[in-house]
């Protein structure tokens, strides 16, 4: 009789044990259901759309400015505008306000390339149509293996400033869209989506890019900056050494995590305070948190999880969701100045409130996140959010 209610009493702590143990698991689950079943319809009609799609490449627009050849990315600074004291002359600088005139076509298909590749990828992990996969790989060819149309692998002659300069480090997050290009790669070759060899060919692309931006002085500029660019540096260049299999720029990326980017730009409270600084304070606010949540995500593992990672003195990337979440919320309560350029567009999806939802188990998290927009029109916010496919980072 004792023997039985002891083996009882055990096999009851056991199975309450285990639910303990597993509650986060199943929770996280949750979470991911209810994602996969608010984006899965809409990512197949997209992708349905994008079956007859032709590749756009660098090579298919030039522009008479560019120090490059017909290979070579470019794009011009934002902020740069003629000076009407000296027509003809170098461009001057006005913050936040984006010249209409840049030539931006390269930008726009690599853009383009990144929504069109994760939205195909995804609906190929919800269907296992081949048709998804081959349109994909279609793309991934043209701008990254075919000799005839790929781009070079570098920034060269990115955000040029005329009269200045031909190019600049700066011009590197442009790249910042070439994360769910990497992503998506890898996802189609671990679920067999492309072979070996397809996947191999595209991948030694993104090597000598990663190489490329690790080395340059460019891409050595670029990761030192202060703000989000050195965040957006990272987020670029762990991608792709993620996809490449390169440990020592990962362990690169982590301890500029967690000795550089968070402890340096990070304030007491959560905030950014060198984005707050800028004429578009709420925005940039919002860009390098979602920044620093896909570093976390893609560079996460069990032994080092940096959603978790806290400085001696208390910061963490917990602690800058909480600060503005409640302003993601109730946007009207921001308590610094307001944007001077697409103030009203702000909040949609934002992949913060979609890793910070997983990473932490927050309901309201993911509420929001469900309840923004998924898929903005607006050419600068599309621009200013390069993770909005949440299926190739949760059905991986």
């Amino acid at each position: 009789m004792i023997r039985n209610l002891l083996r009882f009493s055990f096999t009851i702590f056991l199975y309450v044990l285990i639910i303990l143990v597993d509650t986060p698991n199943l929770q996280a689950q949750g979470f991911k259901d209810r994602i996969i079943d608010a984006f899965k319809l809409t990512e197949i009609n997209r992708a349905k759309a994008h079956l007859n799609s032709v590749p756009v490449t660098v090579t298919n627009a030039n522009c008479e400015r560019s120090a490059g050849g017909i290979n070579d990315f470019y794009s011009e600074g934002d902020y740069w505008w003629p000076d009407p004291n000296n027509p003809g002359g170098p461009y001057q600088q006005r913050d936040g306000q984006t010249n209409p005139e840049n030539f931006t076509a390269h930008r726009h298909a690599m853009i383009r390339l990144s929504e069109i590749t994760a939205t195909l990828t995804s609906a190929w992990l919800i269907t296992k149509d081949k048709a998804y996969s081959e349109k994909a790989l279609e793309h991934l060819n043209a701008w990254f293996v075919n000799p005839l149309t790929k781009m070079n692998p570098n920034m060269l002659y990115a955000q040029a400033i005329y009269g200045k300069v031909t190019g600049r480090g700066i011009g590197l997050i442009d790249a910042y869209h070439l994360v769910e290009v990497a992503q998506s790669v890898k996802v189609l070759e671990k679920n067999g989506g492309i072979s070996t060899d397809e996947a191999e060919q595209i991948k030694s692309w993104f090597s000598e890019f990663l190489e490329w931006m690790t080395t340059h002085e460019y891409g050595i500029s670029e990761m030192n900056w202060k703000n989000n660019h050195g965040t957006c540096w990272a987020v670029t260049a762990s991608s792709m050494a993620v996809l490449t299999e390169n440990e020592e720029v990962k362990k690169l990326c982590v301890n500029r995590f967690k000795n550089i980017l968070l402890p340096n730009q990070m304030d007491d409270n959560g905030s950014f305070p060198l984005e707050l600084k800028r004429t578009k304070p709420y925005g940039y606010s919002l860009f390098n948190i979602d920044a620093f949540f896909n570093l976390a995500q893609i560079l996460y593992t069990i032994e080092d999880n940096l959603f978790e990672y806290e400085t001696k003195d208390g910061k963490s990337i917990k602690k800058g969701l909480e600060f503005i979440y409640p302003y993601i919320k109730e946007k009207s309560k921001w308590p610094y100045e307001k944007d001077i350029y697409i103030w009203n567009e702000w909040p949609v999806c934002h992949p913060a409130l979609l890793f910070g939802a997983l990473a932490y188990g927050n309901l309201n998290y993911l509420e929001s996140y469900l309840k923004l927009t998924r898929y903005p029109s607006h050419s600068e916010v599309i621009r200013n959010l390069p993770v909005r496919h949440p299926l190739i980072w949760i059905l991986n």
